[in-house]
């Protein structure tokens, strides 16, 4: 289930361009739900590429069903795509997620998927890594897939390697798994870096 709010409402008009140009990274998430951000979206990024920023994107479900929305055309603009296994195949049009992850991995710098779990996996140019998730009693795993996303994005420009930036991301995003909501159990770098 998803429950929009008003993320549908986002419009690039609304984007704090001196504020984009002082950020080193743009990260979109909820990419199908961003209806009024849609038609602007290859201009934000070619903004954010003539500011310098990498650029990362994680789709989230497609509440409609639908799969596509433009996400084909905007994956060569950007440096990693995160979503998790079912939006992997579902955007790839595949029905097993190592195709799935060989037809996108072609399309993007750095792919990081999502397995739940099962960890997440990592698929850059002709290489891939996965990882186990940390063990954890987990409460709830909304925000998870954020908080993997932002420990993926701190090791991305950090500089890390792609095992240990995979590694990293998927201890945040287990961490955030421990209470109740999107964002109590967000870990501090401190708390997660113990795990690396």
């Amino acid at each position: 289930m998803t429950y929009p709010g008003t993320i549908s409402c986002l419009k690039y008009s609304d984007i704090n361009q001196e504020l984009l140009a002082q950020a080193r990274h743009l990260h979109l998430g909820s990419y199908f739900i961003q209806k009024a951000l849609y038609p602007d979206i290859p201009i934000l990024f070619d903004l954010a590429h003539k500011l310098g920023l990498s650029i990362s994107l994680d789709t989230n479900y497609d509440p409609y069903g639908q799969w596509n929305g433009g996400i084909k055309q905007l994956l060569s603009m950007i440096d990693i795509f995160l979503p998790n296994a079912l939006e992997c195949q579902a955007i790839a049009g595949k029905t097993n997620l190592k195709e799935a992850v060989n037809h996108l991995g072609k399309k993007v710098k750095l792919l990081g998927v999502k397995i739940g779990e099962k960890g997440a996996l990592l698929h850059s140019g002709e290489r891939s890594y996965q990882t186990k998730s940390i063990s954890v009693k987990v409460v709830d795993t909304v925000g998870a897939g954020d908080s993997f996303d932002a420990g993926f994005v701190y090791g991305y420009l950090a500089g890390w390697k792609p095992a240990q930036v995979l590694k990293f991301a998927t201890i945040c995003g287990s961490l955030s798994t421990r209470k109740a909501g999107g964002t109590a159990a967000q870990p501090t770098f401190e708390e997660a870096i113990v795990y690396l």
